[in-house]
């Protein structure tokens, strides 16, 4: 294949015009991708349109990968990253070399690319680590052959001598063989000795000539074999050592050390005690190997502070050395404080004084140093303190106020601790009773007391207990219970109630009347058994309590057995028309005393009804001229007491428009006998006085009337008649419904456009028929008028008549 293509380019360049030519070029190794490498076409002389024109290209069989040719540019580019130790070993120099072909004309030019070394590569051993074992009786001069290092660079890059170090026992020669490459030895000059130093670590070091320098190195590890030449010793001859006091057994205290210069059997120890005399034995023993001194009894600082123990150390051939171990026993706190009671009172009073020594106690620790120094201390929140005393002893005194009443005992808990670490405690219990003085006086449970008690009670009912207490014990806490003097109405309080000494239960010593007596006040002494005697004293209210033990009372209408009130209805009246109201009251309160009105019985209950709360009799439906004149109603008033009560009262009500036709009605009631012989001379005098009455005022009004028209007519000469208009309205003017009706009137009169419209109002009117019993034909008709104002509905009645 590659004669085919020789031969094609042979025919080529015979075919065509011949140009060559030749350039060379130089790079260092290791360059990066896209590094230039020179311009080609400013070297061959050629334009950069040329190169892309004849299709230039690179003719090489291999160096194609590390070189291309830029058409555009007209440059050669680093293809890929050039090692010269991979492209060329050790020949030098390293050259790539390729041709530069173009077409049209043919032409190819021959580029020779350089490459230089770059110290790249350090010089490196092939092993890591080299090993020897020497006799520390070798000679002086023996030699030891190592091995050498390699350097991939050349020249001066490449490996140029080596370093030994350190130089205390051998020393490095160089040997230059026929290849040029050079043996490397090390030299013994100076004895070894094992005891001294048994292994020996130097470093070879090969070292390069490049720029930056690049070394590599080698260890090389060399062991003195031993020769038996050193008897043991102790690394000390006095060793110290300290032991806890109740340390556990096997509890290493020491370990002792001695060493032997030589190996093997010759360098090997053993370890023992030699005391004789004391119990030393008997507490300590050594281990024969390793020198390691182990408790094997109980020590106790108390007993001994220290020990001193003798050893010997032996090698296998007969050689020893001896020390000695000094052991100081240091002392922990294993005792506690005792506390010892020297004397103590078991009680003492509320009002002792203060500094009043209650215990004398004495304290006693053991141990030594700061474990033997004790503090104590008693609980908080305790009335008394503990005071230092010389030698260890304290007194328990009182520090403030005793109150019995807040605390009757008092448990004392004194605690003793040392100050040794961990520190310990001993504490003890004083239990101390205080004995009570009368300090307090009875409290009731209450600043002031309320009770109900329900009238018409039995004598002797018991109303409720008033109860104090005493802080103070037994006989001083005794309280009795005085009523003090007071009165009520004038009335001792003693003939309302009385009270127990022992119990304060208060008993009614009367029955009580809620309409007499609502409530009333007095004072209670509690007061205890000391002495002397304390005391103090409440209010107390008794209220009493209503039942309903009254009926209610009907206050109209009034009924009499003298004469018989009748209400006129008029047959014109409306639905709603108001008839009478039922007016009652009951002297009992609260619910006994609230009122309700129902309609008993009735001549025709589809006509009246009576409002459940006011009292007030309606009618319900139109007057008819069927409706019978004569109507009796029975109205029913309850109480909303418990059990209820209830009275009753008969209202008369005449439905008619005119007097004839109600007395032709109510002649027939049943009268009493006596009665209905007096009632007709009574009428008959009664209607004769009212109708002068009437007659006369009709006279007055009609002449004034007539005098201030006349006085209108001449001021203001106006001729409008004046309108009159009556609109009735009904009015309770009492909130109680006790009063007859009332009627009102708005008057209105029109003159002329000088004058405003005015409102009048009328007088009141009473109508109320009065029947009398013993009269069966005559009717008295009262009609009273007042005149408050000039202008009257009266006097417009006057001048239209």
């Amino acid at each position: 294949m590659l004669t085919l293509v020789h031969a094609l380019l042979l025919i080529s360049l015979l075919s065509f015009r011949l140009v060559t030519g030749q350039v060379s070029y130089t790079i260092p190794e290791e360059m990066g991708k896209g590094s230039l490498v020179g311009n080609i076409a400013q070297d061959l002389g050629l334009e950069s349109k040329r190169l892309t024109s004849g299709k230039a290209r690179i003719y090489s069989r291999d160096s194609d990968q590390y070189i291309e040719l830029n058409r555009e540019r007209g440059v050669l580019l680093v293809k890929e990253r050039i090692d010269r130790e991979a492209l060329c070993r050790q020949t030098t120099p390293c050259a790539l070399h390729f041709q530069i072909i173009l077409e049209n004309p043919m032409e190819f030019y021959t580029v020779t690319v350089q490459i230089t070394d770059i110290n790249d590569n350090a010089p490196t051993f092939e092993e890591g680590e080299i090993r020897f074992k020497i006799s520390e009786s070798a000679v002086i001069g023996a030699k030891f052959v190592l091995d050498r290092a390699v350097d991939l660079d050349v020249g001066l890059n490449d490996l140029q001598r080596y370093e030994l170090k350190p130089t205390d026992n051998f020393a490095l020669k160089l040997h230059n063989n026929a290849d040029g490459n050079k043996n490397v030895e090390m030299v013994l000059q100076k004895p070894l000795d094992r005891e001294k130093q048994e292994q020996i670590s130097l470093v070879l070091t090969a070292v390069d000539g490049g720029e930056p320098q690049m070394s590599g190195t080698m260890l090389i590890v060399i062991t003195v074999l031993d020769a038996n030449d050193n008897a043991p010793v102790f690394t000390q001859q006095t060793y110290k050592a300290t032991v806890t006091e109740n340390s556990p057994k096997g509890t290493v205290v020491a370990t002792v050390t001695a060493s032997d210069a030589d190996q093997g059997s010759n360098g090997k120890i053993t370890y023992s005690i030699t005391n004789t005399l004391d119990d030393v034995r008997k507490v300590f023993k050594i281990n024969k190997e390793n020198g390691e001194v182990t408790l094997i009894g109980n020590i106790d600082f108390e007993e001994s502070q220290n020990f001193q123990i003798n050893l010997r150390a032996s090698d296998d051939g007969g050689l020893t050395d001896s020390c000695k171990l000094i052991i100081d026993v240091r002392d922990v706190n294993d005792n506690k404080p005792e506390i010892n009671i020297m004397s103590k009172s078991n009680i003492i009073s509320e009002d002792a004084k203060f500094n009043t020594v209650v215990t004398m106690i004495n304290i006693e620790d053991k141990d030594t140093g700061e474990n033997g120094k004790v503090q104590c201390f008693i609980s908080e929140n305790v009335p008394f303190i503990l005071k230092t005393l010389a030698n260890n002893f304290y007194s328990l005194v009182t520090d403030s106020d005793l109150d019995r009443e807040r605390a009757s005992e008092y448990n004392i808990s004194v605690t003793c601790s040392d100050e040794g670490v961990p520190s310990l405690s001993s504490s003890v219990t004083l239990t101390l009773q205080i004995s009570d003085v009368n300090d307090n006086a009875p409290v009731f449970e209450r600043s002031s007391y309320e009770a109900y008690i329900v009238e018409n009670n039995t004598p002797g009912l018991s109303i409720f207990t008033v109860r104090a207490r005493d802080a103070d014990w037994n006989q001083n806490a005794r309280v009795s219970y005085i009523l003090e003097d007071s009165s009520v109405n004038g009335v001792p309080v003693s003939s309302y109630v009385s009270v127990s000494a022992d119990s304060g239960v208060i008993h009614a010593v009367r029955s009580f009347d809620y309409e007499q007596i609502k409530d009333f006040h007095f004072r209670v002494k509690a007061q205890d058994g000391g002495s002397p005697p304390l005391s103090s004293n409440v209010s107390v209210k008794i209220m009493i309590q209503d039942q309903n033990d009254n009926p209610p009372q009907v206050l109209y209408p009034v009924q009499t057995g003298g004469s018989l009130v009748a209400e006129m209805v008029p047959r014109s009246a409306d639905v709603g028309y108001l008839v009478t109201k039922v007016v009652a009251v009951d002297v009992d309160s609260g619910q006994n005393a609230w009122l309700s009105y129902k309609l008993q019985k009735a001549t025709d209950r589809a006509l009246f009804e009576v409002g459940l709360q006011n009292g007030e009799i309606r009618t319900i439906r139109q007057v008819t001229d069927k409706d019978a004149v004569k109507q009796r109603l029975t109205v029913i008033v309850e109480d909303n007491g418990q059990p209820s009560r209830s009275a009753t009262v008969i209202v008369n009500v005449a439905v008619a428009d005119s007097f004839p036709e109600v007395l032709s009605e109510f002649t027939d009631f049943p009268h009493d006998k006596e009665y209905n012989d007096n009632l007709t001379f009574y009428l008959v005098l009664a209607l004769a006085v009212v109708s002068f009455l009437f007659i006369t005022c009709l006279v007055v009004i009609i002449s004034v009337k007539i005098y201030r028209w006349r006085q209108s007519r001449v001021l203001y000469h106006s001729s409008l008649p004046v309108i009159p208009y009556y609109p009735p309205r009904y009015s309770d003017t009492l909130g109680t419904g006790t009063l007859p009706h009332v009627y009102n009137y708005e008057v209105c009169r029109t003159t002329d456009s000088r004058r405003s419209d005015c409102k009048f109002g009328g007088a009141g009117s009473q109508n109320v028929l009065i029947m009398d019993p013993s009269s069966t034909g005559t009717m008295q008709r009262i009609e009273k008028s007042i005149l408050d104002e000039p202008d009257s509905p009266l006097e417009h009645l006057g001048q239209r008549q």
